[in-house]
């Protein structure tokens, strides 16, 4: 019930940022917003999740996980109230600045239970099973979100984040153990956040991850209107398009879990450098092209995806058991960053947005290549991070 718990939490992570994005073209219409406003529903979101993760990874390395995670809950609870019963888009944004907020604690303290509880080689499997999961949901939420949208319209999502988020608190109450940090003591004695900046490997895997992610959240927050509104992908079909990338990372991930120590680490990272270049090059041809198949925009992004799923599983147990006593500091601080990043990624693509994937294309493309630069400088450090 603990594993199944945390499941749970993951796919409440996954589909709170992917469920009702599939109603971006309607809430434009029915709330006559421009494209920048549309995106600022995710932003307002990822800002409210960022300010949080500060909070919560220092209070969960301080007292503990499972009374962060119920305090969060009951305020991402409190957020998806608000959106529903919204009187008008402000109300909105309130609301999932709320939700944002209340979902960091979920959202990177299941990952933390994981780590309080076993070994590094079942960390990293087990790693492997949640993000499966957390993908898992991610792929299916623009599909379910569509069919929402389409019969109880843009309010249908929020209810069932609420749901969602009210099973969770009850089952996380019930059966999340409270467990006892043996190096509490030790955390009263470091300077916050300041610590974790004395070490240069660990500010390195840091704004790896950061940006790591970026590109698909610039994808996730700019193809409704791309695919829906300019190229027109019916809104029942969009959730597969977008599902699709979510379901390979998952799919990837399960695999990955398998054969994770079967492999040697360091060749399997430089396989994933190689399919980033693969990536890179592949969205560069269809932004240049001009392509405006939808199939073809989502299939040059797949191999970014496929790419992710080698350092994800095999570099982030590394990074948080560099500083054991500080993984709630470390984990907020990659989940912060990415989601600074992301905001800023979205809104500038937002604004230079003029209906087609080239001005997308050619800012994903940019970030993969510091993606590929930041993989090699890992590499060079890869004994130190693997403690070899």
């Amino acid at each position: 019930m603990i594993l199944f718990t945390i499941i749970l939490m993951d796919l409440l992570t996954g589909m709170e940022f992917d469920l009702f994005v599939p109603s971006f073209p309607e809430l434009q219409d029915h709330f006559q917003l421009t494209a920048f406003f549309v995106e600022l529903s995710l932003s307002v979101n990822f800002i409210g999740y960022c300010i949080s993760l500060f909070v919560v990874g220092e209070l969960a390395d301080r007292y503990g996980r499972k009374p962060i995670i119920l305090l969060g809950l009951l305020i991402f609870i409190f957020g998806s109230v608000l959106c529903l019963f919204s009187i008008s888009y402000y109300f909105i944004l309130a609301g999932r600045f709320f939700q944002g907020i209340g979902i960091a604690a979920p959202s990177i303290l299941s990952f933390l239970i994981i780590a309080d509880l076993y070994p590094i080689k079942k960390q990293q499997f087990l790693m492997t099973m949640l993000n499966a999961s957390m993908n898992s949901a991610v792929a299916f939420a623009p599909v379910i979100g569509s069919y929402i949208t389409k019969y109880l319209h843009w309010h249908g999502n929020f209810i069932i984040l609420l749901l969602m988020g009210l099973i969770i608190f009850v089952m996380t109450l019930f059966f999340i153990p409270n467990v006892q940090l043996t190096h509490k003591k030790s955390i009263e004695n470091l300077l916050g956040y300041k610590t974790i900046f004395k070490s240069n490997v660990v500010v390195l895997l840091m704004v790896y991850f950061m940006i790591m992610y970026v590109p698909y959240w610039i994808f996730v927050g700019m193809s409704p209107l791309l695919y829906m509104k300019d190229l027109s992908v019916r809104l029942t079909h969009f959730g597969y398009y977008q599902g699709s990338l979510a379901l390979t990372f998952a799919l990837g991930s399960l695999l990955f879990g398998f054969i994770i120590h079967r492999y040697d680490h360091k060749k399997m990272l430089k396989l994933a450098i190689q399919i980033f270049i693969f990536s890179f090059l592949c969205i560069m041809l269809v932004a240049f092209q001009y392509n405006s198949n939808p199939l073809f925009i989502t299939l040059a992004f797949v191999p970014f995806v496929i790419g992710q799923i080698i350092p994800s599983n095999v570099l982030y147990p590394l990074y948080l058991n560099l500083m054991p006593e500080s993984k709630g500091r470390l984990t907020a601080l990659i989940q912060g960053g990415r989601l600074v990043f992301a905001s800023i990624g979205l809104q500038i693509a937002g604004y230079f947005y003029q209906g087609s994937f080239f001005n997308i294309g050619i800012m994903i493309s940019s970030v993969i290549f510091f993606v590929i630069i930041m993989m090699i400088l890992v590499l060079k450090r890869w004994n130190i991070i693997n403690g070899t």
